[in-house]
């Protein structure tokens, strides 16, 4: 008979579990696998089969009363025979007395709810090359997030994510091949935006504005920083002003998302959300 054990994902798997997600069609970011580690290297189960791994699960701790759950998959030929829900109750488990987050594709979206999820809202995936020459509203100065002070970043973040993140939001921020931008006025943060480049669009994530005008703005610098090509912002569509701002930049939706949570959903700022930083930490 076949051994199946779950096992801690090591550093090696980390390229492994991103390899497969291209294989989904999920569009890793090229150095997902770094940043990701990063967030809680105890966070990434592996099922392996006879050594050999063949389902994930991300259970990412945030702080001491939230986790984030995503790379919810296993390998094609595998699927149906056990071994990913072995691996989804493990990394429950691991989660055990938290409020729990996922953004889960339509397929999926009724299992979890079987598993106590429930939806809040969705996010749509839109795509697109937009305008570079968008200017910054009349104040407001967009600089290099990595010369601002991080704690005023990580304070900026948790006004738009349910814990603290800092773990996760410096290697975000700092990777070579990332952009980031802050927008400020008078000294103080009015938006921040994450470039990263992926196998297919440049994604774009977080996306925090005090305005639609500031969001513009970032998405327009971000894109300056590679012209000419595509762009994939997770729109939530908790702020009806950003899913216009998505279509006034002429991105359009190519798939979507539920946000689904366990436990009472947890209050953040939604006016200024214009995009979700990973369908896979949060």
């Amino acid at each position: 008979m076949p051994t199946f054990e779950i096992t801690t994902a090591s550093a090696d798997d980390m390229t492994t579990l991103a390899a497969w997600a291209h294989d989904e069609g999920w569009n890793p970011g090229l150095t997902d696998s770094g940043t990701f580690f990063a967030a809680d290297p105890c966070g990434f189960l592996t099922g392996r089969l006879d050594g050999a791994p063949v389902s994930s699960v991300s259970v990412v701790r945030y702080g001491d009363g939230f986790g984030f759950l995503g790379m919810y998959l296993t390998r094609p030929p595998l699927r149906g025979q056990g071994y990913g829900i072995q691996v989804w109750r493990a990394g429950m488990a691991r989660l055990s007395g938290r409020t729990v987050g996922l953004d889960g594709v339509p397929a999926q979206q009724d299992n979890y709810r079987r598993s106590g999820f429930r939806s809040c809202w969705s996010n749509a995936r839109y795509e697109g090359v937009p305008p570079t020459d968008i200017p910054a509203p009349p104040g407001v100065a967009l600089t290099d997030a990595r010369t601002l002070p991080f704690g005023q970043l990580a304070a900026y973040d948790r006004r738009f994510f349910p814990a603290a993140r800092d773990s996760f939001l410096a290697p975000w921020i700092a990777t070579a091949g990332h952009a980031a931008l802050a927008a400020v006025r008078d000294g103080e943060l009015q938006g921040l935006a994450v470039r990263r480049p992926c196998r297919a669009a440049s994604r774009i994530g977080p996306l925090y504005a005090a305005s639609p005008e500031v969001a513009a703005a970032l998405v327009s610098a971000l894109a300056a920083t590679a012209p000419g090509t595509p762009v994939a912002i997770d729109v939530p569509d908790i702020n009806p002003v950003a899913m216009r701002l998505a279509e006034q930049l002429g991105l359009t939706p190519s798939f979507d998302t539920a946000r689904m949570y366990t436990g009472p959903e947890p209050v953040i700022d939604r006016s200024g959300l214009y995009g979700i930083t990973s369908l896979e930490l949060g």
